[in-house]
């Protein structure tokens, strides 16, 4: 029974083609591998790249900041005037993000929304 089976896929040449077919799906899953280890690598690196340069962001608004106060200090001739208004510069929008905070959240939103339904076209 096994030699007949056998000699039927040999004649249909089912033999070769159930080899190909597998060898190409094993392709295609390693080639799947693949684009997701490079998609990845690109958005770590993406990542990091903005991690980077919000940290040099970061500080170089704190160091213009104490630089503002120091000189706002020795303008008004006191020592914490200076501090105050800088803090007071951060604090106001600061403020009104927190009190728009639904507005802001909801437009956000709306506009991940619209973008997300863009990008599937």
């Amino acid at each position: 029974m096994e030699n007949i089976k056998n000699s039927i896929f040999k004649f249909l040449r089912l033999d070769n083609l159930i080899e190909n077919l597998s060898g190409y799906v094993e392709t295609r899953v390693e080639l799947v591998k693949l684009e997701v280890r490079e998609e990845i690598a690109k958005v770590l690196s993406h990542a990091l790249m903005i991690g980077v340069l919000l940290l040099l962001a970061l500080l170089f608004i704190l160091f213009i900041s104490l630089g503002w106060a120091n000189y706002l200090n020795s303008y008004f001739k006191d020592s914490f005037s200076g501090y105050w208004i800088v803090a007071g510069m951060y604090g106001v929008p600061c403020l009104f993000i927190y009190l728009l905070r639904k507005r802001i959240s909801h437009y956000f939103e709306q506009h991940l929304i619209a973008q997300a339904k863009k990008g599937r076209k």
